[in-house]
C-alpha cells in the first residue's frame, strides 16, 4: 500500500500567509504605537504626575494610588477619571500587584508656588491663632470663660460681605473651640 504523505495545498498555504501577515502586522504595530507619540498603551503606561496632582487637587479625599490606577487603565485621560468620580461610580481599588512608579523630582526642578507657600507657612511654625489674628479673642475668651457662647444665626444673607463676615466669624469660633478642647484635654492629662 502506498503511504499518504502530507501535502501542502493552495488553501492551507493561503491560510498560513494570512495568519502570518496579521501576526507580523500586530507585532510591528504594537511597538510603533507606544513609541510614536500617540496615545500610550495601558500596560506600559507611565502616568503623568501632573495629571495625578490635578485630580488629587480636585478630589482630595481620593488616594493617589487609586487615581494612578484609573489613569493607567484609561490611557491617561483626566476627563474620563473625573467623569467617573463625578457620576458617583468611584474609582476601583487597584490590585495589590499594582505598584505605581515613584516620581523622582529632578535636581534642577524649581518648586511650584503652592509648594513654596506651603513650606513657608510650615517652616515659620505659624499656628492658626497667629495666622488669623485671634490672640485678642483668646484674651477676651479667657476672661468670659464662664459665660455661655452666644447662639449663632444660621440665616444666609444675600449680601456677599455679610456672608463673608459670618463665615469668618464661624471659622474663628471653630478655631477657638478646638483650642479650648485641646487645653481641657491637656489639663485632664496633667491632673
Amino acid at each position: 500500500m502506498q503511504e499518504d504523505e502530507p501535502s501542502l495545498n493552495i488553501p492551507s498555504l493561503l491560510t498560513l500567509a494570512v495568519v502570518s501577515f496579521f501576526v507580523l502586522r500586530w507585532f510591528f504595530n504594537r511597538d510603533e504605537g507606544s513609541s510614536a507619540g500617540g496615545r500610550p498603551r495601558a500596560r506600559g503606561n507611565v502616568v503623568d504626575p501632573a495629571q495625578v496632582e490635578q485630580i488629587s487637587q480636585m478630589f482630595p479625599q481620593l488616594s493617589t494610588r487609586d487615581i494612578m490606577w484609573d489613569l493607567q487603565r484609561n490611557g491617561g485621560s483626566v476627563a474620563a477619571t473625573t467623569e467617573r468620580i463625578l457620576t458617583g461610580r468611584g474609582l476601583e481599588t487597584p490590585p495589590p500587584s499594582f505598584q505605581p512608579p515613584i516620581a523622582i523630582p529632578s535636581v534642577n526642578a524649581q518648586p511650584t508656588q503652592a509648594t513654596r507657600a506651603a513650606s513657608a507657612s510650615k517652616g515659620n511654625g505659624q499656628d492658626l491663632i497667629s495666622r488669623y489674628n485671634l490672640s485678642g479673642k483668646i484674651a477676651a475668651d479667657s476672661s468670659a470663660e464662664s459665660a455661655p457662647a452666644p447662639a449663632s444665626t444660621s440665616a444666609w444673607s444675600q449680601n456677599k460681605e455679610e456672608r463673608q463676615r459670618l463665615l469668618q466669624k464661624r471659622r474663628d469660633e471653630m478655631i477657638l473651640a478646638a483650642r479650648r478642647k485641646m487645653m481641657q484635654k491637656d489639663q485632664g492629662n496633667t491632673q
